[in-house]
């Protein structure tokens, strides 16, 4: 009996090593594996077609100290992600609000509020660029309709930003819909407690709705602002970093090192610097979290 189990325990294992088998090796060979590779290329002077060479942290002392574009895209990153972080967060959360409430047709009003983040990036970038001309884009003619001084959007080096950030909030459905499960799962007999202390709309919001939604809000500004530092492909379709650098993020600053200027060891650097920051960031928000998110049972 006891040999049975123990050969039906190894021919589980054996079963289950061999299903894990596929999985292990492809996040050994197309994760694990290029992560390390971009750590060794990162510490060499190889362009594509050429030699490469052993530098050592020459790459990262470069783009720290002796690389004024690499400055310039940092500070428009940081900008991007200070402006359009709160936007978004703020738009999602209230886009939440507003569908949890009981009215006729609610399900399609959460449908339409969350097909824009479905839709192609690309798709949608071709798109704002229609809304953006400052010709014969839709916003200019709104903007004439209202008598208001019309704008540059994209092409002008100071509404650059502005206009890529007011973009975001195009997609913010998912985030939404993230809002809306949080908003669902606060207990109804806190509401019930508030109105039999006498409180109000405003008091419901403040002292339940709030505190019971930071753990979700944490959550959403964590990846927002991970993906606000990575995002790409909208502004590289749209500006490709135009105009006069107002918009090179900084990933579409490391697209333009690794296959433009084909400096793989340059921009394998500026990849893990980019992983540095984003790390750092995040870690900063998960300590100042203790002192304003609120977890059930009191818990920080």
């Amino acid at each position: 009996m006891k040999r049975n189990q123990s050969g039906l325990l190894r021919m589980e294992r054996r079963w289950g090593i061999l299903l894990a088998l596929p999985v292990t090796l492809g996040l050994a060979f197309f994760a694990i594996g290029p992560i390390i590779a971009s750590f060794v290329f990162s510490l060499t002077d190889w362009t594509i077609g050429g030699s490469s060479a052993f530098v050592g942290f020459h790459n990262y002392e470069k783009a720290l100290t002796d690389d004024p574009v690499f400055a310039k895209s940092v500070g428009v990153t940081v900008y991007y992600v200070l402006a359009s972080v709160p936007v978004a967060l703020t738009s999602a959360f209230l886009l939440a609000l507003l569908l949890n409430r009981k009215v006729k047709g609610l399900a399609v009003y959460r449908t339409i509020f969350f097909l824009p983040s479905i839709v192609p990036r690309i798709a949608s970038t071709m798109l704002w660029l229609w809304l953006f001309n400052p010709d014969f884009g839709l916003l200019n003619s709104i903007l004439d309709f209202l008598g208001l001084p019309e704008s540059k959007w994209i092409y002008a080096e100071e509404s650059a930003i502005p206009s890529v950030v007011l973009m975001s909030v195009w997609g913010v459905g998912t985030y939404m819909v993230i809002f809306l499960a949080g908003l669902q799962s606060v207990p109804s007999h806190l509401y019930e407690a508030v109105e039999v202390d006498g409180g109000g709309a405003w008091r419901k919001f403040f002292h339940v709705t709030l505190p019971s939604m930071t753990p979700t809000i944490f959550f959403n500004m964590v990846m927002m602002q991970i993906g606000a530092f990575q995002n790409f492909d909208n502004v590289y379709v749209m500006t490709q970093g135009g105009p006069n650098n107002a918009t090179l993020l900084y990933v579409v600053y490391l697209y333009r090192v690794a296959f433009t200027e084909t400096k793989i060891g340059y921009a394998s650097a500026l990849a893990w610097i980019l992983f540095l920051i984003i790390v750092g960031l995040t870690l900063i928000t998960f300590r100042t979290s203790k002192k304003w998110v609120h977890y059930e049972g009191g818990g920080r």
